[in-house]
């Protein structure tokens, strides 16, 4: 019986960019869709408590 060690996938799950550090377009890629789901938390945010971000983080009195 022979057995092989585990392999890494080269490319992403979604797309045939492979990841990696730097400019590269995966990584603007996973960087622009935690920027959307920063953007919701905040309209969530506002939403929620009935005040702008800023206000209700602290940043203006």
């Amino acid at each position: 019986m022979s057995t092989t060690p585990p392999t890494t996938p080269a490319t992403s799950a979604t797309t045939g960019d492979e990841p990696a550090f730097g400019w590269s377009a995966y990584a603007e890629r996973v960087n622009g869709r935690f920027a959307m789901v920063g953007f919701v938390a905040i309209l969530v945010v506002e939403a929620i408590s009935g005040t702008t971000f800023l206000r209700w983080a602290g940043f203006v009195g």
